[in-house]
């Protein structure tokens, strides 16, 4: 019998709460030790039966502990896997996997001489929107497609006082929505050609960006990534265009909604509201697509996996080390406000 792998959260914010810490104990063969937060009440009034670590130190030594899932504030996160690679730990980075593509590569490095799994927490690669999208794209039943734009729209018109929101190295919207939308294009089409950025704030108040609107230029393609907090009207979240079809869809996948509601995968109330999306094609009426149910559950099934020799890194380094390279590109674009050329291939 394989021996479960011992994971310890570092962070109990937003992303460690709602998005590792349940699905983490919801994953078999994955057991949640601890936790380390300046917060033990918070934690205990969830994971009663977890441990609260004071130090990352107390986590690194433990020769208990396989697997440190880093959930902090971004300008932390290459500091933290460093340390936790270095003591033999295997490591979870969320996204952004760091600040800048060179820490990317040194952390890239340190893994593979550790001989270690590093994984980044790319959770909506298994948004059920995009898990359908990607199907029908990859069956080629819009043809070829020549357009694509991806939305991830809120209506947040009052700036909080919270660490996304201040100014500082690793926020803002483009570091926290831009991330998703580019890993997911990525993955569809590869390596564009050049990117345009335009990004900014536009609420009052603001001190971070909080919109932005990038182009990926491909030979025949053009993806358009867009994020804003000033949408009370909403949008779609895909618009797809093929030379044979079109797909539009709308809604977005209702597994953070639910795991915000306190609600865990796997327990019987666990039914996340769902998405739709249509199918379109020239003088024909719309045809709905059936959209298959989400599970983030798979990112750490990869990892324990992957950790065990059973299977790929479900994200592993190197696609997370392209993906800070173009975030840095669309930053430099928006600074100079010009395209910027993207060499090499992916």
């Amino acid at each position: 019998m394989t021996l479960p792998i011992h994971v310890a959260l570092v962070g109990y914010g937003m992303a460690g709460k709602v998005f590792h810490a349940p699905v983490i104990q919801a994953v078999p063969g994955l057991r949640l030790v601890t936790i380390l937060s300046s917060q033990p009440q918070k934690v205990h009034s969830d994971w009663p039966e977890v441990w609260v670590s004071a130090s990352l130190e107390e986590i690194v030594e433990n020769s208990q502990i396989d697997l440190v899932v880093i959930a902090t504030p971004n300008n932390t996160h290459y500091e933290l896997a460093r340390r936790a690679l270095e003591a033999g730990k295997h490591v979870v980075v969320d996204k952004p996997f760091t600040l800048f593509a060179h820490e990317a590569r040194a952390l890239q490095a340190l893994a593979q001489a550790q001989g270690r799994v590093l994984a980044v927490f790319q959770n909506r690669r298994w948004d059920g929107d995009f898990i359908t999208l990607r199907k029908i794209v990859e069956a080629g039943a819009l043809g070829e497609v020549v357009y694509f734009e991806s939305h991830f729209d809120r209506y947040r018109p009052v700036v909080q006082n919270r660490w996304r929101e201040q100014p500082g190295p690793g926020s803002g919207l483009w570091y926290d929505l831009g991330p998703h939308l580019a890993d997911q294009a990525l993955l569809l089409f590869g390596w564009p050609q050049a990117v345009y950025a335009d990004i900014g704030m536009q609420r009052y108040g603001a001190q971070a960006d909080d919109y932005f609107h990038v182009l990926l230029r491909y030979p025949r393609l053009r993806v358009v990534l867009h994020a804003s907090a000033l949408v009370p009207g909403g949008s779609p979240r895909f618009v797809v265009h093929g030379t044979q079809a079109s797909l539009v869809h709308h809604g977005l996948d209702g597994q953070e909604k639910a795991l915000r509601a306190g609600l865990r995968p796997g327990e019987p109330a666990w039914k996340p509201d769902g998405c739709e999306a249509w199918l379109r094609r020239p003088e024909q009426a719309p045809e709905p697509v059936v959209v298959e149910p989400g599970d983030y559950r798979r990112f750490y099934e990869g990892v324990r996996d992957a950790i065990q020799g059973k299977g790929p890194n479900p994200v592993p380094p190197e696609q997370a080390v392209r993906l800070m390279e173009l975030l840095e590109a669309a930053q430099k674009s928006a600074l100079e406000r010009r395209e910027i050329a993207l060499g090499g291939e992916a």
